[in-house]
């Protein structure tokens, strides 16, 4: 164990050049790049499992925790403990008599309390068991306590004899199991003193494992500047996409909607043209269907105007009736004429001539020109930056060299070198340790084996004796007359007595020593470990020298206010972290420092921050397309009379139904009396009939004509709408076409140098990421402590759970079987009574009539 101590005392001072990775407090704020995959560090496997399962023996250590849990209920002597580390252990014993001593001294009684307690019954014991043996042997000798060889008779000596036995039995049967228990804790100790070489070597290999795969583990972090160096020149070869692409979609926003202003005037012109055509190509068919029936109607009109011209509408002889209906149906005549007269509208053709004129310019063309323009924005801005993009190329070798210098900075060979010397100079010193080790463990396996034989040679004469006595036992012989089985049974009994009290004292101060040693160890080095009280007894402030605060960081960096304790490197490295976050590496060789950002990559930011670019080749609208639409604005659309073609549009085909006319005028003509008159306004009336049955009815329902009064009607409306301030929308769109021009040839240079920033800070972000994940895999994944605290819980399973637990085990047995000699020793002394053979008996006389037994000598 001691050499254990040493090979942790040493390994501490190998590593007093180690500090931990501190994290940057200040995160830069950057755009979350794309996400690089460096993988994941190659480390070894550590194959020590330094987790100790006991097996069915542990049900014997958990009876023995919970026993000394009863003994000392107290809670761990933390300040106890500090104050007498304080001052110095014989500080105290040479001033003893200081009050604050005195308290010291009270209080660590108060904790030991139950042991003293235990010990000074073990002490009576011990000094007690020899001294009354041997006043039970002088009285034995002379004739008292039993001595005398007579045994008087009486009628429950049966019952006497079976109850003593079995209790001798039971009492032998708890002292067997107390052995066995010593014996079982004496093997198990042994077993796994066989153990230890297995545990150190496993712990060895994988110092020796962590000192090979470290160096390989900082080459593989120094390798991956490769992934960030591609990721860089991939980005850097693709500027015109990634940078010129933010460009245009950043103008797009602005010139999108101008642009496609103008496309909506394009399409504007050509519906206007469409508009124009229809209301042209109607105008005709409207006209040629109503001049016709507006022909056949004058015609009708002044054929009944002639007629209405006979005498007999005007003589003062004809009759009154007549002339009055003449002078109604004169009246009406007006009406009789067509509704809608599109002859009188003005065509369009000058204005379907002018806008003939604009569209023949392919508006769409051009602003598809400008939207082309506007597309090779990445290819101008890859053209303009190709000596920036070298520049910075060439950088990144020179970056990979200055990363490479971390393996020169760090000097890890030489220190690993000096590390595996160690480790095997240290391992050969246990080696040699080993054969020490099995020859102290086979005197302990021997002087345990001795004091367990103590207990199986009186164990052999109670249960030899209970055999001799039961089976030579004669209950019809005289107490003077019994065999020589019986009488060598309760010698048998007698000499376990006398071996009793021969070794009891012997075994008692045993146990008592180490019930003093195995339980003091468990409760104030096992079980304040397991629960991380010891941990802080050693982290003390200023518990080991008045001027550290902590002591590990006071004596290997001099800096004893750095928060590195024992604790925090024992967890740490249960974590399997890594050594540099563990040690605090970082105050010899602070990481963050040397893999800062800003040291690699200023001359990378400088470069990309001078990059020049102009977009003023960039044309958006041409010279003849903004012409196009100052033309389009004077076509003269304003020039069109859309009220009077509307108006004629919803006038019917007639003014007046002609049907019901026809009808009106023949009920009219019914009531003249029969003449020239009649006949000739009926010839009329057919006539109008005729006319309302070929031309009126087919103009209504023909789709052509139907179509061409909804062409011209929607046509007007759009052409009205589209003229509607046309002058001041072409402007309009001019002006927005203009600002967004402004802005690609003036106005875009804080567009490209916001930009140009966000994608340095892209670039700038890869080195960035490459630099935190190496910081982070050195905090973690390289060079995992695990074996360091695997050798203290090494340690702690040789210690307690091999020793202490078995050595606890073995003293418990033992006390056990010790203290059930004492009642091994009465039960037997009074139990030999009936076996063995007597020098006198008492004599009976039976007589049958009173039935009384009397005595006599």
């Amino acid at each position: 164990m001691l050499e254990i101590g040493t090979l942790l005392l040493l390994l501490l001072s190998v590593f007093s050049a180690s500090g931990e990775l501190q994290q940057e407090t200040e995160q830069r704020r950057l755009p979350p790049p794309g996400k690089l995959d460096f993988g994941y560090v190659p480390a070894g496997v550590y194959e020590t499992l330094a987790h100790y399962e006991p097996g069915p023996i542990g049900i014997l250590f958990h009876l023995v925790q919970s026993f000394l849990r009863a003994v000392q209920p107290n809670a761990f002597p933390h300040d106890l403990i500090i104050k007498l580390a304080k001052d110095k252990f014989g500080a105290i014993q040479a001033e003893y008599q200081k009050p604050e001593n005195i308290v010291l001294t009270l209080q660590a009684i108060y904790y030991e309390v139950g042991f003293l307690v235990c010990a000074a019954v073990g002490l009576l014991f011990a000094v007690l068991m020899p001294v009354v043996g041997l006043f039970f042997c002088m009285c034995r000798c002379c004739d008292n306590c039993g001595g005398e060889m007579h045994q008087r008779q009486r009628k429950n000596a049966d019952c006497r004899r079976g109850l003593l036995g079995t209790l001798l039995f039971s009492t032998s049967l708890v002292i067997t199991i107390g052995v066995l228990c010593s014996y079982a804790a004496n093997q198990n100790l042994s077993s796994q003193v066989k153990n230890i070489r297995r545990l150190v070597n496993s712990n060895m290999r994988d110092l020796h494992t962590f000192a090979n795969d470290t160096p390989m583990q900082i080459d593989y972090l120094i390798s991956q500047y490769a992934t960030a160096k591609k990721k860089v020149i991939y980005d850097l070869n693709n500027i015109g996409p990634l940078l010129g692409g933010r460009i245009q979609t950043e103008l797009h926003k602005e010139v999108h909607p101008a642009l496609d202003q103008v496309l909506n005037m394009a399409g504007a012109m050509r519906e206007t043209k469409e508009a124009l055509e229809n209301v042209s190509v109607s105008l005709v068919v409207l006209q040629e269907g109503t001049g016709k029936l507006s022909s056949d109607l004058s015609q009708v009109r002044s054929s009944i105007n002639r007629t209405l011209s006979d005498p007999d509408c005007y003589d003062e002889e004809s009759d009154a009736t007549t002339v009055q209906l003449c002078h109604s149906i004169r009246q009406s005549l007006p009406q009789l004429q067509i509704g809608a007269n599109f002859t009188r509208l003005p065509n369009v053709n000058s204005q379907l001539e002018r806008i003939n004129g604009v569209v023949k310019t392919d508006l769409s063309a051009v602003v598809q020109r400008g939207f082309s323009s506007l597309n090779d924005t990445p290819d101008m801005v890859m053209e303009q930056t190709r000596s920036v993009v070298d520049s910075v190329q060439s950088l990144m070798d020179g970056i990979g060299n200055n990363i490479s210098t971390f393996s020169k900075v760090f000097p890890v060979q030489s220190f690993l070198s000096n590390y595996t010397i160690f480790i095997s100079h240290a391992h050969a010193k246990i080696e040699d340790c080993y054969p020490e080790i099995d020859k102290i463990d086979f005197y302990r396996w021997i002087g345990c084996i001795a004091l367990c034989c103590m207990v199986v040679l009186v164990l052999a004469f109670n249960y030899l004796g209970l055999l001799c006595g039961t089976l030579g036992y004669d209950k019809h012989a005289s107490p003077t007359t019994r065999g020589c089985i019986s009488n060598t049974g309760g010698t048998m009994l007698m000499a376990g007595v006398g071996f009793s009290f021969i070794f009891s004292w012997v075994l008692m101060g045993v146990v008592t020593v180490l019930f003093l040693a195995g339980g003091n160890m468990e409760k104030l080095v096992c079980e304040p470990f397991h629960n991380k009280e010891l941990f802080k007894v050693v982290d003390t402030p200023y518990l080991i020298n008045p001027e550290w605060k902590n002591f590990i960081p006071g004596y290997m960096y001099n800096d004893s206010e750095l928060e590195l304790t024992v604790e925090s490197l024992y967890s740490t490295c249960k974590q399997n972290r890594g050594i540099y976050s563990a040690m605090r590496l970082d105050k010899i060789f602070n990481m963050s420092s040397f893999l800062n950002t800003t040291l690699f990559t200023k001359d990378v930011v400088d470069k990309l921050e001078g990059v020049k670019i102009d977009l003023r080749g960039i044309i958006l609208l041409e010279a003849d397309g903004k012409q196009n639409l100052r033309d389009f604005s004077e076509v003269g659309l304003s020039e069109i009379n859309y009220a009077d073609y509307l108006e004629e549009v919803n006038k019917g085909v007639t003014e007046v139904d002609l049907l019901s006319f026809t009808r009106e005028l023949e009920s009219q003509t019914d009531l003249m009396p029969r003449g020239p008159l009649q006949t000739a306004l009926k010839n009329h009336v057919g006539t109008l009939q005729q006319i309302h049955k070929q031309q009126v009815i087919p103009m209504e329902q023909t789709l052509k004509y139907v179509r061409a009064r909804s062409a011209l009607n929607q046509s007007m409306r759009f052409l009205e709408r589209t003229a509607s301030d046309l002058s001041n929308k072409v402007i309009a769109v001019l002006d927005a076409v203009e600002a967004a021009q402004y802005l690609i040839s003036q106005n875009v240079t804080l567009l490209i140098n916001q930009e140009t920033r966000k994608y340095t800070a892209t670039i700038i972000g890869y080195f960035h990421q490459y630099i935190e994940w190496v910081k982070t895999s050195l905090a973690v994944e390289v060079a995992p402590c695990k074996p360091f605290s695997n050798i203290l819980d090494t340690a702690e399973i040789m210690s307690c759970s091999f020793l202490v637990d078995s050595m606890n085990v073995f003293w418990m047995g033992l006390g056990c079987s010790t203290l059930f000699l004492l009642p091994s020793v009465i039960l037997a002394v009074k139990l030999a009574k009936y076996y063995r053979r007597m020098d006198t008996e008492d004599v009976y006389d039976d007589s049958s009539i009173s039935g009384t037994w009397h005595f006599t000598l």
